[in-house]
C-alpha cells in the first residue's frame, strides 16, 4: 500500500512539469492528439531509450526490403530524474510499483523535428495491479527527438534480420477520466 502511494505521488509530482523539454502549450499539440473531453492529465514522464527496427522483406513486395518497427525499449523518469518505470513492446508502460498499461494508437502527427518519431495519442488499459499507472486511460507521446528508422539504403537483401537500435527521447503525458 505504501509503495503504491509513493509511486502514485511520484507520478503526480511529474504532472507539474513534463521533463527536460517543456510540454507544449495546449494549442501546440495537434487537435487530433488531444485527449477526450472527460480526461484530465494525471502525470507525465520522460523516456530515454531506443526504437528497435529490423530489416525485413516488404509485406506487399517480396522483391523489396524495408526497416520494420519492432518495439521501443526505454526507461521512464520523473521531473527529478529518478527512474520510475520502463516502456517496452506492446506498447506497454510499467511503473516500478508493478502497475502497467498497454496502449493502442488512436492518432498520429508528424514530429516537428526532422528525424524524430511521430507524436501519438494512444488509448490504454490497465494490464497489471493497482498502482501509479492503473488509472491511465490515454497517453500522448510528444516532444520526440530521434528514433526514426535508419536510412532505407542501410536495409539490403543481404542484411535481412539485422536489427538497428535508434536512440530517442520523448515525453509521455498520461490522462485519466474525471
Amino acid at each position: 500500500m505504501q509503495r503504491t502511494a509513493i509511486a502514485s505521488a511520484l507520478l503526480l509530482v511529474a504532472a507539474a512539469c513534463v521533463s527536460r523539454n517543456q510540454a507544449p502549450v495546449a494549442n501546440q499539440v495537434p487537435e487530433n492528439l488531444k485527449p477526450a473531453a472527460n480526461e484530465v492529465m494525471v502525470g507525465a514522464v520522460a523516456a530515454r531509450g531506443v526504437q528497435i527496427y529490423e530489416c525485413r522483406v516488404k509485406k506487399d513486395d517480396s522483391q523489396a526490403v524495408e526497416w520494420a518497427f519492432v518495439a521501443p525499449e526505454a526507461e521512464l523518469f520523473n521531473v527529478q530524474g529518478q527512474r520510475i518505470g520502463t516502456h517496452y513492446a506492446g506498447p506497454q508502460w510499467e511503473s516500478i510499483d508493478g502497475s502497467k498499461i498497454a496502449g493502442s494508437v488512436l492518432a498520429r502527427a508528424d514530429a516537428p523535428r526532422t528525424g524524430a518519431i511521430p507524436w501519438l495519442l494512444l488509448t490504454t488499459k490497465s494490464v497489471g495491479p493497482d498502482g501509479a499507472f492503473a488509472k491511465v486511460t490515454s497517453v500522448q507521446r510528444i516532444n520526440t527527438e530521434g528514433g526514426a528508422a535508419p536510412a532505407a539504403g542501410d536495409c539490403k537483401p543481404d542484411s535481412i534480420g539485422h536489427r538497428a537500435r535508434v536512440a530517442y527521447t520523448a515525453d509521455y503525458v498520461m490522462f485519466g477520466t474525471n
